[in-house]
């Protein structure tokens, strides 16, 4: 399947990491190599710049900090085969610690990056100082994961301009005062050679993540028992997936997990209180993986 073209004067990601499996990331780094390794981790349909702001603080709080685009989002090539599993996703993050040669570092994950973070941890045994879970548990509410998707499948023949997009995420986020700027979202979409816009991801990804979400909840729930490390989970107070019935659930999961509660903030907790999210987790890195 053809990869749509990033639009002009979008931004270039700063590295690229070639995988063992042949797939190319694509990411930005702050801060310096060989210190306290952050590795944040999007959700579904988000791109690294989702990460922006934190990351920037994250490094000049003297963290290491990687954000790459998952395989089918953003920079990051497609796969070929359209392969979108957990196992996929987990075997991308373990290669790109090993490219790296991180040595314990933090995962910070976002719906699909939090699940895919917790199961390299808890299934594979990639070593970690810590992980954080952004409104992501093992038990979470279908209903808002099916409101995301609808989302997330809409406009299939995509968009004739870039106003059109901001309407149609106004009219998905309406809890959020400010207006999407145009040219900011230009880096979430890719120009079709018919001349419209489409997000930036692989339509196959959406049948994927469902497949993902239903099928194995078994997995995630193995995975936050077998955790070894440190672990916040960071819920948004208004949030559509993320319940206290869940968070409870998870609190008794994992061994000594931490939570705390964002106001005002619904599932895209970083994109809804960006300060309060990044003073909670420098917060908890500050006392469980500190910079040396």
């Amino acid at each position: 399947m053809a990869r749509r073209s990033p639009l002009p004067d979008t931004p270039v990601p700063a590295k690229y990491w070639q995988l063992r499996n042949g797939l190319t990331l694509a990411g930005d780094t702050w801060g310096q190599p060989g210190r306290q390794a952050v590795v944040l981790l999007h959700g579904s349909g988000q791109t690294r710049h989702s990460w922006s702001r934190v990351g920037q603080r994250l490094g000049e709080a003297g963290y290491y900090t990687i954000a790459y685009d998952a395989r089918g989002h953003g920079d990051s090539e497609w796969d070929p085969h359209g392969d979108y599993s957990w196992d996929a996703l987990v075997g991308d993050l373990n290669d790109l610690v090993h490219s790296e040669q991180l040595r314990s570092p933090v995962f910070v994950g976002a719906s699909m990056g939090g699940f895919t973070g917790l199961a390299a941890v808890g299934e594979v045994g990639v070593s970690a100082a810590a992980v954080v879970l952004v409104d992501v548990t093992p038990h979470f509410d279908m209903r808002g994961v099916q409101e995301i998707a609808r989302f997330m499948q809409g406009n299939p023949e995509g968009f004739s301009s870039l106003h059109e997009v901001v309407e149609t995420i106004q009219r998905y986020q309406p809890h959020r005062d400010r207006k999407p700027n145009v040219q900011g979202l230009a880096k979430n979409v890719r120009l079709g050679m018919d001349g419209r816009y489409y997000w930036h991801w692989d339509p196959r990804f959406l049948t994927a993540m469902m497949k993902n979400v239903t099928d194995d909840q078994p997995r995630l729930v193995a995975s936050a028992a077998a955790l070894n490390c440190p672990s916040l989970l960071v819920q948004g107070a208004e949030s559509e997936v993320v319940d206290d019935g869940g968070a409870e659930a998870y609190l008794a999961l994992a061994p000594g997990a931490e939570h705390v509660v964002i106001g005002g903030a619904r599932h895209m907790v970083a994109g809804d209180s960006n300060d309060c999210f990044r003073d909670a987790v420098l917060d908890f890195l500050r006392r469980v993986a500190p910079v040396e």
